[in-house]
């Protein structure tokens, strides 16, 4: 079953987030992504994408932790290079990319918005990567996107921190760039990436392989050699207690 709609309105495509627990990142929802990014690059039909979610309250909560604790160190490192792969050619499309971010969207969730040209955060949805509070290390590829991505005066507060950020603080940080209402959220996005799609679609595509191509060459260049220490943080044994008790408070039963 897939992880993901493909919707049209007009000429936008709609990549439509639609899995489980809350658009968790598992290796479903990594193989949907590199098969249908390719084919959206690839449909001359398509000006721009919107990158949105099926739940009315998520847009996703990051890695879906209760399959990927299961992974042994070889499978894990596989899924890790291949989200990278994911996220590297989401940020290189060469076509216009709106994160419609109308839930909360923490840790593999902001990375995923992250990839788009604009983000639309819907007002009172968190934003952040609090990776650091499970003592697992942002990725190689996660640190240069972030660095590309936001202000350096908020990194600190984002990587190191962990915070979670909403609204005009979120803007302020850099992981959005505006806030919408709950009413005609979508619609608003979907204006915003219409507003990208009537510019001229060579210059554009030009100007943002200009702005990432670096970006994207700094992501790859070490995340094979890096992706050792990453493991060793995932593997280690303060970690993997940490996970452990997220997963079991997932499985409580709530009153």
């Amino acid at each position: 079953m897939s992880t993901i709609r493909i919707e049209r309105s007009d000429d936008v495509a709609i990549l439509r987030l639609d899995k489980g627990r809350g658009n968790a990142i598992d290796e479903a929802l990594v193989e949907d992504l590199l098969g249908v990014v390719p084919e959206l690059a690839a449909d001359a039909g398509v000006s721009g994408v919107l990158l949105a979610s099926a739940h009315p309250k998520l847009f996703c909560p990051g890695l879906d932790l209760v399959g990927l604790v299961e992974l042994d160190r070889r499978a894990m490192q596989r899924f890790m290079l291949r989200f990278s792969e994911a996220m590297g050619a989401l940020y290189g499309l060469a076509k216009p990319v709106v994160a419609a971010v109308n839930g909360h969207a923490v840790a593999g969730g902001c990375i995923l918005a992250l990839t788009a040209d604009w983000r639309v955060l819907k007002r009172g949805a968190q934003i952040g990567l609090n990776e650091v509070k499970v003592g697992v290390p942002l990725p190689w590829s996660v640190a240069t996107l972030l660095r590309a991505s936001v202000p350096p005066q908020s990194l600190a507060r984002i990587a190191l921190l962990g915070r979670n950020f909403a609204d005009e603080e979120a803007v302020a940080a850099g992981l959005a760039d505006e806030i919408v209402e709950a009413e005609g959220f979508e619609a608003a996005c979907i204006a915003r990436l219409q507003e990208l799609t009537e510019k001229d679609a060579t210059a554009l595509a030009r100007t943002k392989s200009y702005l990432r191509r670096g970006v994207l060459a700094e992501m790859e260049a070490r995340e094979g050699e890096l992706i050792q220490e990453w493991l060793d943080s995932w593997f280690s044994e303060g970690t993997r207690w940490r996970i452990r008790r997220i997963v079991e408070g997932m499985s409580k039963p709530r009153a």
